[in-house]
């Protein structure tokens, strides 16, 4: 496995390779090793597995984690070992930002709803970095989990709309066995949080024995799942985010707040039901 921090080395890699990515801000768990084998069985034994991992400063807001984020660079390394993945980029700061942050990728108004609306500016960040991350490392695909949803679906509108020659190719959420998606904020949770946590898991399920009843019937069982919990959003939208439409599928998606650790998941919905 070859471990590299500038731009430049990549520039060296061999360009006849397929090349899938999997961007990371660290702090690794088995999550994203289902993401590493995702890109491994994409490109196959002659192609490139490439992990990246930089804490993006761009998508954090005022009075989120940034410096607490968690930075395991040496146990990061050895599950990119143990995934079998080729190169991991590791750039600092000014690699990837050498100047004052200038031209950004703009998410439009699905920037706005739920995550955006709870963390302004965030998806500029987040699509800025994979931008510039995608440009640098010359993948053919990059490889993102479905638990961000509203990122995977934001990053796959940015790569139509910008005539990007990468294909997005989007992973099922990994859990935990008590259906906690996983996440590396998890382990910021006491052990009395973490049983707290499975609220989320449990919302979602009520919700989704709900959909024949409709979208409203839907929110109103997830949300009956989540009292005494500071709950950020509980709704039901259509695959792209939009409005539901009664008779055909929908993602419902959940942000909640346990303790100073906010935490999301979601799922699809096979068909909603008219109210």
């Amino acid at each position: 496995m070859q471990v590299i921090t500038t731009c430049a080395e990549l520039a060296e890699l061999p360009t006849e390779q397929t090349r899938g990515v999997v961007m990371t801000m660290g702090a690794l768990h088995a999550g994203h090793q289902t993401l590493m084998a995702a890109a491994r069985r994409e490109v196959g034994d002659a192609g490139l597995v490439i992990v990246t991992i930089f804490v993006n400063p761009l998508q954090f807001g005022a009075n989120e984690d940034f410096d607490r984020y968690p930075r395991t660079a040496n146990a990061d390394l050895d599950a990119c070992r143990e995934a079998g993945v080729d190169v991991v980029f590791m750039p600092e700061r000014d690699e990837i930002y050498p100047n004052a942050v200038g031209v950004t990728v703009e998410p439009g108004p699905l920037g706005e709803i739920l995550e955006g609306a709870e963390r302004p500016g965030h998806f500029r960040g987040v699509l800025t970095v994979v931008n510039k991350i995608l440009n640098v490392t010359g993948a053919d695909f990059a490889v993102f989990g479905e638990k961000d949803y509203q990122q995977l679906t934001l990053i796959s509108q940015m790569a139509r709309d910008l005539f990007m020659p990468v294909r997005i190719v989007p992973v099922r959420t990994a859990r935990e066995s008590d259906g906690l998606a996983m996440s590396s904020r998890n382990r910021y949770l006491s052990d009395e949080q973490r049983m707290t946590a499975v609220c989320i898991p449990r919302a979602i399920d009520r919700a989704l024995l709900a959909a024949p009843m409709g979208a409203e019937a839907m929110r109103a069982a997830g949300l009956a799942e989540l009292t005494d919990i500071d709950v950020g959003y509980f709704t039901v939208t259509s695959p792209d985010l939009g409005p539901v439409v009664s008779g055909e599928p929908g993602r419902v998606l959940v942000a909640i707040r346990i303790g100073d650790v906010r935490l999301i998941d979601n799922a699809y919905v096979p068909q909603v039901g008219s109210s």
